[in-house]
């Protein structure tokens, strides 16, 4: 137990020194990207930022043929976008995760279709959770699925659970498996499916356009919304980040949150990062102080992550999550 704490204190000291390079680089950005930067309003709370629900879907041209998709969705009072990703080639289109609902996906797929005449060929479940998976079926039934074998095996489960709602939609299964990297040529253009690691889930993927240096990160990154770890790895999340940090990306897309200018998208990165790292520090302190997870749950102080979208909802949860770790708990820790 006491080398679990000490691998996760190791975390939070390196990434806090890296977090100080990354200061000190920030120090010499030029005045027209502090200017941006002061202008964007850092929050994922659609009407804090003046949209109505008539606004969505937003549908961005990232790169010639490569589209983000932001649609609304409601998690009790609030509401903040569940953002879909989509790539338009001469022999077909690929999808990066669904929405949450038949409805919704169709919604999109329609969209898409005003946009191109080609197919929709392949499909990437970057998250297997039902809000970027529940709507699978309405795509196309010849298209390819691409998920990782732990995903996989969450949908499979889910899918022949017992518990499953009477007239829920079928449940679609992967038909090809990606365990640490696929790459696709589709159209002339080169488009690499990745493992960097787990993070919001066990078979957490990613979608890379190399020519385009656009890295799609799904939930792996939750732009200004508080760290959801109900099935996450904390400390191993930390870590796929800072791989996906190294590579050579122009745009970071999120799979929640407002999709935004390349600079601040790279720079909300880092704060995502540095916000996992926090909820990691903040229950390791509780837990080195022997507090029990109830009382940590309660008197954890978060400060201004505090202010992010479902923080009431997800922090109890987090604090869960990490105190399993810390205990050797966490569901299928081993590597």
């Amino acid at each position: 137990m006491a080398t679990r704490v000490s691998n996760l204190l190791l975390i939070i000291a390196l990434s806090s020194s890296a977090c100080g390079e990354s200061s000190q680089e920030e120090a010499t950005t030029d005045r027209s990207d502090q200017a941006l930067f002061e202008d964007v309003i850092r929050t994922a709370d659609p009407y804090a930022r003046g949209y109505t629900d008539e606004d969505f879907p937003r549908i961005q041209e990232l790169a010639a043929g490569v589209y983000s998709y932001e649609q609304l969705r409601s998690a009790g009072e609030e509401k903040f976008t569940t953002v879909s990703m989509f790539v338009v080639t001469d022999e077909g289109v690929l999808v990066a995760d669904g929405q949450g609902s038949v409805e919704e996906t169709q919604r999109m797929i329609d969209h898409i279709a005003e946009i191109t005449n080609q197919p929709i060929t392949h499909v990437v479940i970057c998250s297997d959770h039902g809000d970027h998976t529940a709507g699978n079926s309405a795509f196309p039934s010849d298209a390819e699925f691409l998920a990782h074998p732990t995903s996989a095996a969450t949908l499979e489960a889910s899918a022949n659970s017992p518990n499953r709602s009477v007239g829920a939609p079928p449940m679609v299964l992967p038909s090809q498996l990606v365990r640490e990297r696929e790459v696709l040529e589709l159209g002339g253009r080169t488009i690499e499916i990745l493992f960097l690691g787990r993070a919001h889930t066990g078979g957490d993927l990613v979608v890379h356009l190399p020519e385009e240096k656009i890295l799609f990160m799904s939930e792996a990154y939750l732009n200004r919304v508080f760290p959801a770890m109900r099935s996450a790895y904390p400390s191993e999340w930390v870590e796929m980040i800072e791989r996906a940090q190294a590579m050579d990306i122009d745009i970071y897309v999120p799979g929640h949150g407002f999709v935004e200018d390349p600079a601040v998208l790279e720079e909300e990165l880092d704060t995502y990062r540095r916000a996992v790292i926090r909820v990691i520090e903040v229950a390791t302190q509780q837990y080195d102080e022997g507090y029990g997870l109830e009382d940590a749950q309660i008197q954890a102080n978060f400060g201004e992550l505090e202010t992010w979208s479902l923080f009431t909802s997800q922090a109890p949860r987090a604090i869960q999550q990490v105190y399993a770790e810390l205990d050797g708990t966490l569901s299928g820790e081993s590597r």
